[in-house]
């Protein structure tokens, strides 16, 4: 696995855990264009069936990120690179997981790169998982919770935007 790839496999089993359901929402920001959610990012929105995601024409099928639940795929855009994937669409539940690409910000202004202080101001009812990943019921989207890496130097350099129902990692 490369770094990149463990990071994704990290965060995403960060974001199976329970404890990343029961955050509070914060107050709803105003949603620019290209903005990472509160439902989704490049015309892709969670909950989305493959049919409808497919259908958009921006994401791309990545094979080798299949599961019994779910399959892998990347924003046409943004391409995630050879051993990562940019979203993840449940057999159940659709588009369950985006992950943030270079340049992507939340409504609160957050993005890869943002410090850890940013971040908590930003985001005042962030809560940490037992992995000890940041994360936050999404303003303006009861169904979804953000999940965010922080480096050693205090920096995010890992976001997921997913439903609080995605099935996707374990």
């Amino acid at each position: 696995m490369t770094p990149h790839t463990t990071a994704r496999a990290a965060l995403a089993t960060a974001l199976a855990a329970g404890l990343l359901l029961a955050a509070a929402p914060t107050a709803q920001a105003a949603t620019a264009p290209g903005t990472f959610g509160p439902h989704g990012y490049g015309g892709v929105r969670l909950g989305m069936s493959a049919k409808a995601a497919k259908a958009t024409g921006k994401i791309r099928y990545k094979k080798t990120f299949d599961s019994d639940t779910c399959t892998g795929w990347e924003l046409k855009a943004h391409p995630a690179g050879k051993d990562a994937v940019g979203l993840y669409i449940s057999k159940k539940r659709g588009v369950a997981m985006i992950f943030a690409p270079k340049g992507a910000r939340t409504p609160a202004g957050i993005g890869l790169g943002s410090t850890l202080t940013s971040l908590k101001k930003a985001y005042p009812g962030l809560k940490t998982a037992a992995s000890g990943y940041p994360y936050i019921k999404v303003p303006g989207n009861p169904k979804a919770y953000y999940a965010f890496l922080v480096n050693s130097n205090k920096r995010v350099y890992e976001i997921a935007l997913a439903l609080n129902t995605q099935d996707c990692a374990n």
